[in-house]
């Protein structure tokens, strides 16, 4: 049996295909009735499975007339897909939230299995024996990877 977040998800993803678009508009509060569940569980769905990393923007209004407009990222170049990336990472980003980018960026299809792997031990903060490979106080190693992690992502998207 698939969770209820799964069939969320792969339900907007049908309006998708369905409207052959690179938008739609919902109500939360009818997703949620159709669905048998309350509002939060769809912005649980919202969150977790139409985030920018995952290429969709999501614009939300909540109140009696409130809706859900969920964008399909699209770029029309490699300049605007590499500032994408660009602001994906940030100023500083944490080896943690580095690895859940590569991830998502793997799911997509943007970066390869390998690739992931290769960035990820490239980005540690510690060797396989536990020992810091930079002596730096943590908001600079953090921005020093942000700035590492951006310039591989824009090098992978333009080969």
């Amino acid at each position: 049996m698939h969770s209820l977040t799964k069939l969320i998800g792969d339900y907007i993803v049908t309006l998708f295909d369905d409207n052959e678009g690179s938008e739609i508009v919902l109500s939360r509060k009818d997703l949620a009735q159709k669905f048998g569940c309350v509002p939060s569980q769809i912005n649980y769905v919202l969150r977790s499975r139409f985030s920018p990393e995952q290429g969709f923007l999501i614009q939300s209004q909540r109140g009696g007339h409130g809706f859900i407009r969920i964008m399909q990222l699209r770029f029309g170049d490699c300049d605007e897909y590499a500032e994408h990336l660009e602001d994906l990472v940030g100023v500083v980003i944490s080896e943690q939230d580095a690895r859940r980018l590569l991830v998502r960026l793997q799911e997509r299809d943007v970066i390869k299995p390998r690739e992931r792997l290769l960035v990820e031990v490239a980005l540690r903060n510690q060797d396989e024996n536990g020992r810091t490979l930079f002596d730096l106080p943590p908001y600079k190693r953090d921005a020093m990877r942000a700035e590492l992690l951006k310039k591989i992502l824009v090098s992978l998207a333009m080969y």
